[in-house]
């Protein structure tokens, strides 16, 4: 049973990686921003889900699962009501928690493959672990001036 998860978790977290790419690169307005986004969404849902089962399953190795889990749904999730509701400052934490939640999909990605990759080897898994967000960051931050900017142009 456990392994049926895993290859779940590992399909929806591609389809993440590949619609919230597709998400990035696309025009910000509905049709394709949209579908890709509302993919992504789902796909991140199956992950958040079947991460948590997993974790729950392997409780003694894989406890701190849980909680990055529940940590990393709450950016998607922020970021996917914050358009549907509109918010105030919806656009902020759209952009936020939605790019937010594709840092921490890359991190999975990274921490779990990065043994296997030449490229990676001999850096520190700790590095590892935190470089997605040392260079997600500022490109959050970068592409919300872009945006407010687009925004205040606009009125």
């Amino acid at each position: 049973m456990f392994s049926g998860i895993l290859i779940i978790h590992i399909a929806a977290g591609f389809i993440c990686l590949v619609t919230g790419l597709g998400a990035m690169l696309s025009q910000k307005r509905r049709g394709k921003h949209s579908w890709f986004g509302e993919v992504y969404h789902g796909s991140f849902v199956v992950i958040f889900l079947s991460s948590i089962t997993m974790a729950i399953m392997h409780w003694e190795e894989s406890a701190y699962l849980f909680y990055i889990g529940f940590f990393s749904y709450s950016f998607a999730i922020i970021g996917y009501l914050a358009v549907k509701k509109k918010w105030k400052n919806w656009l902020r934490y759209h952009i936020s928690g939605m790019l937010g939640s594709y840092i921490a999909v890359i991190t999975a990605v990274l921490v779990v493959n990065a043994p296997k990759i030449a490229f990676f080897q001999g850096i520190p898994i700790l590095w590892i672990w935190f470089l997605p967000t040392i260079i997600g960051s500022p490109l959050i931050a970068l592409t919300n001036v872009k945006y407010r900017s687009k925004k205040a142009s606009a009125t």
